[in-house]
């Protein structure tokens, strides 16, 4: 099987020591690929490449993006191909930077830690904890199952919100109906849903006006489901207690934004994914899909075009 890829090559050749039978052919993403080069398969990045429409044309009809989000990429530019991504590639990681930040919200961290006599008498300190705080999660994708497979064991009570109906696979995780009732309940609010045009500014003022006072709001998805200019407002009305933003608007942040000096904002430059094993976790789901795909099987992580998810 013959594989057009555009991504880097120790990616690709992680992809072959895996399926010997599978040629990997590297496309330049800048220029029109020569005209013998054709397959049926393309392998590339969630932002596209310049030259896709003629990428595209070389006999494709399936795509797989290496990674989760979809927003970036051309949809229109797809005619009939199937388009997949690595959808919950990252959730391991990014599970773990979620818990890593709610903790250090809860137990004061690094400022719990000494470096002199504290002001305080020794052992006297107020931190918080996880135990019997609620989560919210918005969305209950892959990540959103990660996070709450983490959180459960801590003792937090689990919310979430989703836009379908369907009940909660899992019977710790209660599905809310809307997500100014997820925002009124909980402690710590976890943005992880896809990024499409209808969920742009999704986290709005309304949603802030709704929210516990105190709370702590952390996004792992993308920048834009939160209205920045109502973040800021939340922030200073002390509605928003602490903010860890991995993913912002825009991204990279111009030099000076706001966000970098906030007192009350923990600002990470969209690292939340990142493992020892990132790498191959974003290929395994590719992976298992060649085989699928070589077989006649149905494609897991397929993206709904008309939805953008």
């Amino acid at each position: 099987m013959k594989v057009l890829h555009q991504i880097r090559p120790e990616l690709a050749a992680m992809v072959t020591a895996q399926l010997a039978d599978v040629e990997m052919v590297a496309v330049a993403s800048d220029r029109e690929p020569d005209a013998a080069v054709r397959a049926e398969v393309l392998l590339t990045y969630p932002w596209g490449a310049p030259n896709l429409p003629q990428v595209l044309a070389r006999g494709v009809r399936w795509v797989h993006l290496l990674g989760t989000g979809v927003d970036a990429f051309p949809l229109d530019l797809l005619t009939d191909q199937i388009l997949t991504c690595s959808r919950a590639g990252s959730a391991v990681p990014i599970a773990e930077w979620v818990l890593a930040v709610m903790l250090a919200f809860e137990k004061n961290l690094p400022g719990a830690w000494i470096s002199q006599p504290p002001a305080k008498p020794w052992g006297r300190a107020a931190l918080g904890g996880l135990h019997g705080k609620t989560l919210g999660l918005v969305g209950w994708g892959g990540i959103a199952h990660a996070v709450a497979e983490r959180a459960l064991p801590f003792g937090m009570n689990v919310h979430a919100f989703r836009r379908s109906p369907e009940p909660s696979d899992n019977p710790q995780v209660s599905i809310v109906g809307s997500l100014t009732d997820l925002a009124a309940a909980a402690d710590h609010i976890v943005v992880a849903a896809a990024s499409t045009a209808s969920t742009r500014h999704i986290i709005d003022a309304g949603v802030f006006a709704a929210m516990k006072p105190g709370v702590h709001l952390i996004n792992v998805a993308r920048g834009a489901l939160i209205d920045q200019d109502a973040l800021r407002a939340a922030l200073e009305n002390g509605v928003v207690a602490m903010a860890s933003l991995d993913t912002v608007e825009p991204e990279p942040l111009p030099a000076a934004h706001w966000l970098y000096s906030h007192p009350r904002v923990r600002l990470s430059p969209h690292i939340s994914w990142s493992m020892p094993s990132a790498a191959e976790r974003l290929l395994a789901p590719f992976i298992d899909n060649l085989r699928r795909y070589r077989d006649g099987r149905p494609l897991l992580g397929r993206v709904d075009i008309a939805a953008g998810y």
